[in-house]
């Protein structure tokens, strides 16, 4: 079992490290409440952006992390937000909209390859995105993966995003999927994530598994050898990891379930404990759940189109349209599954006054 990183291999497994074995119990912390990055969703009205409801909705989450005592980051331009489906200029209008109507708040601008094609990996493919986002002020970029960058091997990989992160002129957090999310995606190696979290311009990563716990051995990892490297949750079927081991979330279910999280932070930090917070962390699951549900082909990408029906459910959106060009959509009756996915954490909201999760 490999404990010190110098064992480490670019073919090693997490299997093989004794951070793949650590219980979750050894890792549960009650005193920090790290930040809530919220993947935002960018909403349409009539093919087009919804700029009302998107700022409308953005308000509401504010108010929540307000309310409960949590620091909110939000997440612009990422997979809630259309990334792939987004040309340069609706890129750069989604930062300029929300900066002009929040220029204090701290935002993280998702990257990816822009103009990919061939088979060779090229990370000046990351530049556009790069210098729109790093033309703001008070903001993070997160280094969204592509497939000819998932597809290196692990030391290529590595120098793959070393020459992206010669770019960086903010922090910069990378960014492990696994298929549920594209079917070609590959999350990190032990050997990999070793490596990106030693370099300085890397303040951490999010990691966007559903099915291996990833996240846990993340955060063992970074913990057991003191990395200055914060492992971001981005598993939506295991929100309350993350709360109960004070670590940050960096995740699209944050959208939808804001308010219940940020009650959900504040009650894990609390003396003595409220028990009441398991209900909680119970309710809100039951919730994504169903919003991240896998389709018949095990991917749970149309949970952009289910969250824009909850949101329009709790009256922040006028509609539950996806953007356009989009293809991860789910059916006709999305309207009624998550009318009834709402009923379990309305009823819990409503007996634990969590007043901003509520219908109108």
């Amino acid at each position: 079992m490999i404990t010190h990183p110098e064992d480490l291999k670019p073919g090693t497994s997490w299997n093989e490290t004794v951070w793949a074995h650590t219980p979750e119990e050894s890792l549960v912390n009650h005193e920090r409440c790290a930040r809530l990055c919220v993947a935002t969703l960018l909403p349409f009205q009539n093919g087009e952006p919804d700029w009302e409801g998107f700022e409308k909705s953005i308000r509401w989450m504010l108010a929540s992390g307000e309310a409960y005592g949590v620091e909110l980051v939000f997440v612009l331009n990422a997979d809630t937000g259309y990334i792939f489906q987004l040309d340069t200029d609706l890129y750069a209008e989604v930062i300029r909209r929300f900066r002009a109507a929040f220029p204090d708040q701290r935002i993280i601008c998702g990257t990816t390859a822009v103009g990919a094609s061939g088979d060779t990996f090229q990370a000046d493919w990351y530049r556009p995105h790069l210098e729109i986002a790093q033309s703001f002020g008070n903001v993070e970029v997160m280094i969204m993966t592509s497939k000819l960058l998932n597809e290196l091997p692990d030391e290529k990989r590595r120098d793959a995003y070393f020459e992206i992160a010669e770019m960086l002129t903010v922090p910069g957090i990378v960014h492990a999927l696994e298929p549920s999310f594209v079917p070609w995606a590959t999350p990190y190696s032990p050997w990999l994530l070793h490596e990106l979290a030693q370099h300085e311009k890397f303040i951490g990563g999010k990691i966007s598994t559903l099915d291996e716990p990833h996240f846990l051995y993340w955060s063992a990892m970074c913990r057991d050898l003191g990395l200055d490297f914060a492992p971001h949750s981005g598993d939506d079927f295991g929100i309350a990891t993350a709360i109960r081991l004070g670590n940050p979330l960096l995740i699209g279910a944050g959208v939808s379930a804001c308010p219940l999280i940020c009650a959900a932070k504040q009650m894990w930090i609390q003396s003595p404990l409220d028990t009441r917070v398991y209900k909680l962390f119970e309710a809100f699951q039951s919730l994504e759940d169903a919003v991240f549900r896998l389709d018949e082909n095990g991917s749970a990408a149309a949970y952009k189109h289910s969250t824009a029906h909850v949101l329009k459910h709790l009256g922040l959106l006028a509609s539950s349209e996806i953007h356009p060009d989009c293809t991860d959509r789910r059916g006709d009756d999305e309207a009624q599954r998550m009318a009834e996915a709402l009923q379990r954490p309305l009823r819990i909201a409503d007996r634990l006054g969590i007043d901003l999760f509520s219908r109108p």
